[in-house]
């Protein structure tokens, strides 16, 4: 039955949301004459229980789309905004861009071709299968995927060993939760959910964050803080933990590293201090410390807004610390999660085979493409995107869009849409949606492995990644059999991992047979992780190894000069990222790009909401609609979304972005830019 969803014409079929989100929801979709007509929840998944979000139930608004591409085209006449396609066959494509790949490997070498993708789609054999088979086969330059998490994990896994946390299905028994630099009503709706649960049973829940979100309008006590500091006030409740012998020193002893080192280091992030560099009140730091250390089961849900930092990989290191203080991982529901991806770690050589690579070609930055396009020698002259927009969430975008314009960059767009980034393109490529394609999913949030099996026949002449990358290395002549491997044999290959127990009962027959399995993962104690040590490591010999500070340390952010904002370009409700940003009924539903400031600052520049601010410093400007109030501290400013391009309006955020790299990962640091504000001369609605 399963392999015939996309020939059944009616009925209800199971599906799993491919959206870049933690929550990687199970769906049912209702399909009539061959189409989807209506997407909803399934009730009968453990953890998202039918519960799913404006931006899938209104998904297939944007398969059906009349904007979506139905065909390949290659551009005639100029590059960027203006740029006109006509339609060619596939075959012409294909043609075209091997030829031209084949070329360039003769006169410039592999390297002068770069692949560029993220996780537009969170299907593993669509991301990180067949692309990276081919990629390695061709020697060409490799993608360092830095855009998100980088910077993050690497801080956690310093701590933990891995991206191992708390299960979230346990934490419906937390009496105290955090939420920690994350809008979860937005971002993470059943962390939510769960807290809610453990919200009817007497849990606290307390939010950190630069902005007084959905989020924070949410909780019990909304505590603002100013960006990048969050490492401070992680160790000034540390302080304060050890000084009032709030801390386990049994759990210490027998599952921490460094705790002695980590109690003597703290003292000189005394409460005083701490409140001078957060903005958080003395008196609300010794409240919250003494919450924490007095609360058990306690759960921090640590957010990806504070890895987007200069010191980000740190500040997740350092608040990755605090349940051990008090032995929370030892009580069902307390702890912490970063991410929990690690329990569900797939065979990831099997599935990419880096065997396949003669040599080791240069490594390139994401989060640098506009300096690679532009300063790299020697130079990119081919960039092949797929599962990206880079023209719109890339850092430092006018910097992008200058490198994307060059003529002599063969540029090739595999996406659903005419992105910002495709009007770039010398060739562009319709790509299916995860509802047409077979794939596996797994969440870095929750334990659940999902199989898609396609529940709608190719859109118009549209192809799924796997399919056009085989169709590619037909083309380039490429004849290793890894290379023209089934949909099928890809997921055996990456779920057959006998380094990962945890995966041991989910393979492609069981999946088949039930669509989503939970891994089977012991809790972390008693037991060993993975760090050198085994422990939790509150002092690191790898770290002081790599030139960081062993123990967990604030470091202030870049300083960019005397501009007197700190610029936050955070998500929105209705996007992902750029996904749904070019889509009228999640445009409607967001209504326009607003500038949150504090009202104080706002009438210092004669500004009150509704008027328009300039925004600007020396990498690009935007105007933005004003929104004052007390949602952000002084000296911040936030706007929510990535506006895809409206003629004549200057929405771009990520033109403000710096482009420098975080402390760890190459993470990327779009929260530490600073901007100007003054009031705009533009009077006319923004967006659509």
């Amino acid at each position: 039955m399963h392999t015939m969803m996309s020939k059944e014409q009616n009925g209800v079929f199971p599906a799993v949301c491919s959206l870049d989100c933690p929550d990687q929801c199970g769906l049912l979709l209702h399909k009539e004459e061959g189409k989807i007509v209506k997407i909803e929840g399934d009730p009968n998944h453990p953890v998202t229980q039918g519960a799913i979000c404006n931006k899938v139930r209104n998904m297939a608004a944007r398969m059906y789309d009349e904007k979506r591409l139905q065909y390949p085209m290659k551009r005639v006449g100029p590059k960027g905004e203006g740029s006109q396609f006509e339609r060619i066959t596939w075959e012409e494509a294909i043609t075209t861009i091997t030829s031209r790949w084949k070329q360039l490997i003769a006169e410039k070498g592999p390297e002068s071709i770069l692949p560029y993708s993220f996780y537009g789609n969170m299907g593993r054999i669509g991301t990180e299968g067949m692309d990276r088979r081919f990629f390695n086969r061709m020697g060409a330059s490799r993608l360092l995927y830095a855009i998100c998490e980088a910077a993050g994990s690497e801080g956690y896994k310093y701590t933990m060993g891995g991206s191992f946390g708390t299960d979230p299905e346990d934490t419906v028994h937390a009496k105290l939760i955090i939420m920690w630099g994350i809008n979860a009503v937005s971002t993470n709706m059943h962390q939510v959910m769960l807290a809610e649960k453990a919200r009817k049973n007497g849990a606290q829940i307390i939010v950190i964050d630069a902005h007084k979100n959905q989020t924070g309008r949410w909780a019990d006590w909304f505590i603002p803080i100013l960006p990048g500091t969050d490492a401070a006030l992680a160790l000034g409740i540390m302080h304060i933990l050890f000084a009032e012998n709030k801390v386990d020193e049994d759990f210490l002893h027998q599952y921490t590293k460094g705790h002695e080192a980590l109690k003597e280091h703290v003292k000189q992030y005394d409460p005083s201090m701490v409140s001078t560099i957060t903005g958080v009140p003395v008196e609300d730091i010794y409240r919250l410390a003494r919450l924490y250390g007095d609360t058990a089961p306690s759960f921090i849900r640590i957010g990806n807004g504070i890895q987007h930092h200069d010191n980000g990989g740190m500040c997740v290191r350092t608040i990755a610390c605090l349940p051990a203080l008090t032995g929370q991982w030892l009580h069902q529901g307390g702890g912490a999660i970063k991410g929990n991806g690690g329990y569900l770690e797939h065979n990831i050589p099997a599935l990419q085979r880096p065997d396949l690579r003669e040599g080791n070609a240069r490594q390139i930055n994401m989060n640098l493409l506009g300096s690679a396009l532009l300063e790299l020698d020697p130079p990119i002259h081919s960039l092949y995107v797929y599962n990206s927009n880079p023209a719109l969430v890339a850092p430092h975008a006018n910097k992008v869009r200058k490198g994307l314009e060059r003529e002599d960059v063969f540029t090739v767009v595999h996406d659903l849409f005419l992105t910002e980034t495709a009007k770039y393109a010398d060739i562009v490529l319709p790509a299916t949606s995860s509802f047409e394609n077979t794939d596996f999913y797994r969440s870095y949030w929750h334990r659940y492995v999902h199989l898609q099996l396609p529940v709608i026949a190719p859109y118009m002449e549209s192809k799924a990644n796997v399919d056009v990358f085989r169709l590619l290395a037909a083309g380039m002549g490429y004849e290793e059999d890894a290379l023209q491997d089934s949909d099928e044999a890809l997921i055996r290959q990456a779920l057959d991992h006998p380094g990962n127990p945890a995966l041991a009962n989910i393979t492609y027959e069981t999946l088949l047979e039930k669509q989503f399995l939970k891994a089977e993962a012991k809790p972390l104690f008693p037991g060993e992780l993975k760090t050198p040590s085994g422990k939790i490591e509150l002092y690191s010999e790898e770290m002081e190894r790599k030139g960081f500070p062993p123990l967990p340390t604030y470091t202030p952010l870049v300083d960019e000069g005397d501009l007197p904002f700190l610029f936050i370009p955070a998500p929105n409700h209705n996007f992902l990222n750029s996904t749904f940003a070019h889509n009228e009924k999640h445009r409607r539903m967001e209504k326009t790009p607003k500038l949150h400031m504090n009202e104080a600052d706002a009438a210092s520049l004669g500004l009150v909401s509704g008027d328009y601010a300039r925004v600007w410093n020396d990498r690009g400007e935007c105007e933005l609609l004003v929104a004052a109030g007390t949602d952000v501290l002084p000296g911040v400013v936030v706007s929510q979304g990535l506006w895809a391009d409206v003629p004549g309006k200057k929405a771009l955020v990520n033109s403000l972005t710096p482009d420098r790299v975080a402390d760890m990962g190459g993470g990327a640091t779009f929260f530490s830019g600073r901007v100007r504000i003054e009031k705009s001369k533009f009077t006319e609605p923004l967006g659509g």
